[in-house]
């Protein structure tokens, strides 16, 4: 039997599942699931208390639900424990033996796990799944004042959200100014001072890696010397790829699980897709280019080797109070031309070849998105 294991329910899993089913593939699909296989947005979580969205308004669908609309087998509440790649089976923590004729971990990426000290350390929250955000919610009540360990894309929403339901923010980190994996100094300085204006306060360089507990909640001493109370604290210091089970069956993994263009590990057997995958050296943890990869996939799983071919793809960040698109350009040598008015900032990055190779738009400039990227191909093109 032609079966399709899928590992993952999330926009990879079940998004790879739609785009068969939409190409008319009826081969048997079997999901699992490690939580209730309900289908959501994850990247909704750092937006959703401004909202005022609970864990359940956030569900699109049951697993039930999914179970329907795909005429797919769900197995919730399940790890694999095993992966057997010679015997093509998976062992599940039921007890259960899955057999698949092929393959495709959607797994994801984990929180980075800080080693941190303190009396406090095994307190601090985490949230990458619906249940994180339901735990979220419960303790942020009655909870005036929290810090936001990681001043990067991720703990940069979460204070937004924070900001805008009227809590206290202290964003902490080693980084030197916000955002700066992904975007220029100026650009993070004008996330900064917006954030700031809204009652943000900002501990950057200078994170010694201690949460205490006090009387009051958590505390911190910088390596400033500064001390830094809250009633809570979350660490959002970004993602990495899983790729423990990849790993332990022998595939090649790098940060995440290695593919080709076509999302074939080095098992000709097995894909990877999403935030889990390292497809040509490149792990890119949004959801456009999973949508592109899932497209291509359901292609080349239906018999149509499609490689997958990324267009410019901008980054939108969702920190309302100042918002961010980006086109990032990584360790790109090049310089930024960059001018700044009230509105925010508005940047071009060009390469030793004067290519214009990326931007990034803050504030307003926000909307000129689909102008820069129109003159990036034109400027291609031509």
């Amino acid at each position: 039997m032609n079966r399709l294991v899928i590992i993952g329910t999330g926009l990879a899993g079940y998004g790879l599942a739609k785009e068969l089913r939409k190409r008319q593939d009826k081969r048997p699909i079997t999901l699992i699931s490690s939580d209730d296989g309900a289908s959501y947005s994850k990247p909704m979580l750092s937006s959703a208390l401004a909202q005022n969205k609970d864990a359940a308004a956030l569900v699109m669908a049951s697993a039930e639900q999914m179970m329907a609309q795909l005429e797919a087998e769900i197995i919730t509440h399940t790890q694999v424990e095993q992966l057997d790649t010679a015997a093509r089976t998976l062992q599940l923590s039921s007890g259960q033996s899955i057999v698949y004729h092929t393959l495709v971990l959607a797994v994801g990426a984990n929180p980075i796990q800080l080693p941190l000290q303190g009396s406090g350390a095994a307190e601090v929250m985490q949230v990458n799944s619906l249940a994180d955000y339901a735990r979220w919610r419960t303790r942020l009540q009655g909870v005036e004042r929290v810090m936001v360990i990681g001043p990067g894309l991720i703990g940069c929403e979460f204070a937004n959200d924070l900001l805008k339901v009227g809590k206290q923010v202290s964003l902490i980190g080693p980084d030197p100014w916000p955002i700066s994996a992904l975007i220029p100094e100026a650009a993070g300085r004008a996330v900064q001072q917006r954030l700031a204006e809204a009652g943000a306060t900002w501990h950057l360089e200078t994170f010694n890696g201690a949460i205490e507990k006090s009387a009051q909640g958590f505390v911190t001493e910088l390596k400033n010397g500064q001390v830094v109370e809250g009633d809570l604290v979350l660490s959002a210091v970004g993602l990495r790829p899983n790729i423990a089970l990849a790993q332990a069956a022998g595939l090649a993994v790098n940060r995440g699980i290695v593919t080709d263009a076509y999302l074939q590990t080095s098992d000709p057997h097995i894909y990877a897709l999403g935030d889990c995958a390292e497809v040509e050296g490149r792990n890119l943890p949004y959801v456009q280019p999973l949508m592109v990869a899932g497209r291509a996939l359901a292609a080349t799983l239906s018999g149509e080797a499609t490689a997958v071919v990324y267009p410019l793809m901008p980054v939108a960040i969702k920190t309302s109070l100042h918002p961010v698109v980006t086109l990032p350009v990584g360790k790109m040598e090049g310089r930024w031309a960059l001018s700044q008015g009230e509105d925010g900032v508005l940047g071009r990055f060009f390469d030793q070849q004067e290519r214009l190779q990326g931007f990034v738009l803050t504030g307003s400039n926000a909307a000129l998105k689909g102008q820069l990227l129109k003159e990036m191909e034109e400027r291609a093109a031509s």
